[in-house]
C-alpha cells in the first residue's frame, strides 16, 4: 500500500507541478480549494452511502474515489505523506485512550 500510495502521491504533485492538458488533477488544482473540499466532501458521503448500501466493491470503489481526492488535498496544502504516516504510528502507539480520545465539548 505504501508504494501505490507513494506513486499516487507523486503523480499529483507532477501534476499540480506541470499542467497536463486534459488532466482532472489539473482541473481541481486549478479551481482551487473550495473545489478540492467539495469534492472530499462528496467522496466521504459516497464512501457512506455505499457502506451502508453492504456492497463492499462499491465501497471500495468510492473509498478509493476519497484517497485520491485527499491526495489531492494535501498536496495543495503541502501535506506530505511522510506526515500522516508520522501520526498514524504515534496514533498506532496510543492504546486504552477510547475515554480521553471521544471526549467531545457539548458546549460548542
Amino acid at each position: 500500500m505504501d508504494d501505490t500510495m507513494q506513486g499516487l502521491y507523486d503523480t499529483v504533485l507532477s501534476r499540480k507541478q506541470n499542467h497536463a492538458e486534459g488532466s482532472y488533477t489539473c482541473y481541481l488544482f486549478e479551481k482551487g480549494l473550495d473545489k478540492i473540499l467539495k469534492k472530499c466532501g462528496e467522496e466521504c458521503s459516497e464512501v457512506i452511502i455505499a457502506a451502508k448500501n453492504g456492497k463492499n466493491e462499491e465501497t471500495v470503489y468510492e473509498i478509493s474515489d476519497l484517497l485520491y481526492h485527499l491526495t489531492v488535498l494535501m498536496v495543495e496544502q503541502g501535506i506530505t505523506l511522510e506526515e500522516v504516516k508520522t501520526e498514524l504510528e504515534k496514533r498506532s502507539e496510543k492504546t486504552g485512550n477510547l475515554k480521553t480520545f471521544h471526549q467531545v465539548d457539548k458546549n460548542t
